[in-house]
């Protein structure tokens, strides 16, 4: 078993995939952990927040903030600091109508009311499940493959497979929460009317 993951094993086993050298570091001088150093973050916030990741959602009381924002809306909240995009704001488990605002969430609540947010954050690569970090080990192989080997051909080969393991990944990521049962009930009434 190897120890957890890390964004340098993550980048290393993406070069392997394309014929490249292994990566000791960011800073190891070589082209691929120069590419990888530069794009990496960019390329894992994005692909966090391509979906609603269960293993890297969580919910939050939203703190209000004194100064209401200037039109539309009734009151501002501050998100938390590691949310990097909102899923969902809730007040009694219904969701509401919201517009984020930079780091605020602007939406139309009374003072009592307590204000949830549903957020994907930043997880750490040691904490990704092993579906998340081989399709971003193929988002990241096709990045090399374009910037590094620079072939195009290989390139859209490791697109393809990050796309194939990105839907196999929100298959079993869908997986991690109880199965949500349709409400049949407003369809039988409507048909029996």
């Amino acid at each position: 078993m190897t120890a957890a993951n890390t964004p340098i094993k993550i980048c290393s086993r993406a070069s392997l995939l394309i014929g490249g050298d292994a990566i000791q570091s960011f800073e190891d001088g070589s082209a691929e952990s120069s590419v990888a150093a530069a794009v990496y973050e960019d390329m894992a916030l994005s692909t966090l927040t391509n979906t609603r990741w269960r293993f890297a959602s969580d919910q939050a009381i939203l703190n209000r903030l004194a100064s209401s924002p200037t039109g539309r809306w009734d009151s501002a909240y501050q998100l938390p600091s590691e949310c990097i995009m909102v899923s969902a704001v809730t007040i009694n488990e219904f969701p509401i109508e919201y517009d984020t605002y930079g780091r605020k969430i602007f939406c139309n609540a009374v003072e009592t009311d307590v204000v949830i947010a549903d957020y994907i954050f930043r997880a750490d690569e040691s904490t990704w499940p092993p579906y998340f970090t081989v399709a971003m080990q193929y988002v990241m192989a096709g990045v090399l493959a374009t910037s590094v080997a620079r072939d195009a051909t290989l390139a859209g080969m490791m697109d393809a497979k990050a796309d194939y393991y990105l839907r196999l990944a929100r298959s079993r990521d869908s997986q991690s929460q109880t199965t949500r049962k349709l409400n049949t009930s407003r369809f039988i009434a409507e048909r029996r009317s």
